[in-house]
């Protein structure tokens, strides 16, 4: 969706709220006081766009690096496309992954269709939560999954919540130093499959 088809007011407080909620017990009263509306109007106006599907969800972006979980893959499966929605719902209700998608294959380059993330503390702890997940799949889909590989992240590139504008200081509501923020994930992409309870993020396809 463009800026464009926003109102005024939706987008005032996209703006004002794209780098995070402030960290605080009462994050809508200071973004309310922010913007000079009352506490009730920010949360209606993040409930229609939760609504409309501009806005997916707020969550918690958690610094996992810094809790110690330092070994990250990436593990990408192979599975029959007709059972991909059944093993990409169940794989995300597990709680072990905390993204999960379902991406176009390119052959013959690139097999595998189903992408979910994995973290531990080790390098051998995710690799033994991937072999359990990958036996309980073959269990629960029998011929389902024909191929897997785990890619592991090497470095931290810089992340960034989606910015709907370039906005001068002033424009973003507060934030408290040296907290987790609640960053908004926008933008819905039809390439994205809802996978059920899987942990959602803004889709970078």
């Amino acid at each position: 969706m463009s800026l464009e088809k926003l109102t005024a007011r939706e987008r005032a407080l996209l703006i004002a709220t794209q780098a995070g909620l402030p960290c605080v017990v009462d994050p809508f009263c200071t973004v309310a006081a922010h913007l000079g509306w009352r506490e009730n109007e920010v949360i209606d106006t993040f409930s229609a766009l939760m609504a409309r599907g501009v806005v997916r969800r707020l969550g918690i972006a958690v610094n996992h690096y810094a809790l110690g979980y330092r070994a990250n893959a990436m593990c990408v499966w192979d599975v029959a496309d007709a059972a991909v929605d059944a093993v990409g719902s169940w794989l995300a209700a597990t709680g072990a992954v905390s993204h999960c998608y379902r991406r176009p294959r390119h052959l013959p380059h690139w097999r595998f269709n189903l992408f979910a993330m994995l973290h531990g503390r080790t390098q051998d702890e995710v690799e033994a939560q991937r072999a359990r997940l990958i036996e309980a799949c073959h269990q629960r889909f029998p011929q389902a999954l024909t191929a897997h590989d785990a890619l592991y992240s090497t470095r931290i590139l810089k992340k960034a919540a989606f910015a709907c504008a370039q906005q001068r200081s002033r424009n973003t509501a507060p934030r408290s130093p040296k907290c987790f923020a609640f960053p908004l994930s926008l933008l819905n992409s039809s390439n994205r499959h809802p996978f059920g309870s899987a942990v959602a993020c803004r889709d970078r396809s």
